[in-house]
């Protein structure tokens, strides 16, 4: 009859803008939640002050210090809320040498203890944000030493994409856990998802962090026996 039958399209369009509709009330309430974790993380770190200033007065004394050491404690996971809050707070990117980026965190993560081989090119140049990209290795590299002997960062660059792997010797992570071990707040039986701070927010930092610079961050099975890291990012 030389008819047009246009139901399809109308119900393609009709997909598509109920997609976009979810899409806005998926992201209205990540926006939401984080807004909270935000204002009640400030709360209470006006809270934690009050603390600190009350136990300053009184001085130092054997039952004092542990009061001191919890506030401490409490002090610094609240930042990691913060900075896991924030994300990159529109940090700018430029370009920074790798080997030192690596080296820097390599060395802060062996106070923790265990060793750390880097295999890095010396002099090779990335265009990153270098505060976002340094704590993305300072998760990765610090989580590794916490739980293995022995740990090795190897980077390289071809066609304007950085490969870094971050190899362990630990107990690892299984296959089936590796998508769970990204999730905040997460802490698995084997603790390998937690940052400095012990919150359960190292491997969510990094893969945000990772995606925040246009790249990935995967898990795999490591030549060393443990887990391997794998960070891929445009540079």
């Amino acid at each position: 009859n030389g008819m047009i039958d246009r139901r399809p399209a109308l119900i393609v369009r009709a997909a598509g803008v109920a997609f976009l509709d979810m899409r806005d009330r998926i992201a209205k309430q990540v926006e939401q939640r984080t807004a909270m974790l935000a204002g009640v993380s400030h709360d209470l770190r006006t809270i934690l002050t009050r603390f600190k200033l009350e136990l300053a007065v009184l001085g130092d004394g054997p039952k004092v210090q542990p009061l001191k050491e919890d506030v401490d404690e409490m002090q610094r996971m609240l930042e990691a809320y913060m900075a896991f809050v924030k994300g990159d707070a529109g940090e700018v990117p430029r370009e920074v040498e790798l080997a030192s980026l690596v080296q820097s965190a390599a060395r802060a993560s062996e106070r923790v203890g265990g060793t750390v081989d880097v295999e890095v090119p010396e002099g090779q140049r990335v265009r990153v944000k270098p505060n976002a990209f340094g704590r993305l290795l300072a998760n990765l590299i610090g989580n590794a030493v916490r739980y293995a002997g022995n740990v090795k960062v190897t980077a390289k660059v071809a066609d304007h994409m950085l490969t870094l792997h971050v190899d362990d010797d630990g107990p690892g992570i299984p296959p089936e856990q590796r998508a769970e071990a990204f999730r905040p707040f997460v802490r698995l039986d084997n603790a390998r998802n937690l940052d400095e701070t012990g919150t359960g927010l190292g491997l969510a930092i990094a893969l945000d962090i990772a995606r925040a610079h246009g790249g990935e961050l995967r898990l795999e099975d490591s030549p060393k026996g443990g887990l391997r890291a794998v960070v891929q990012v445009p540079v």
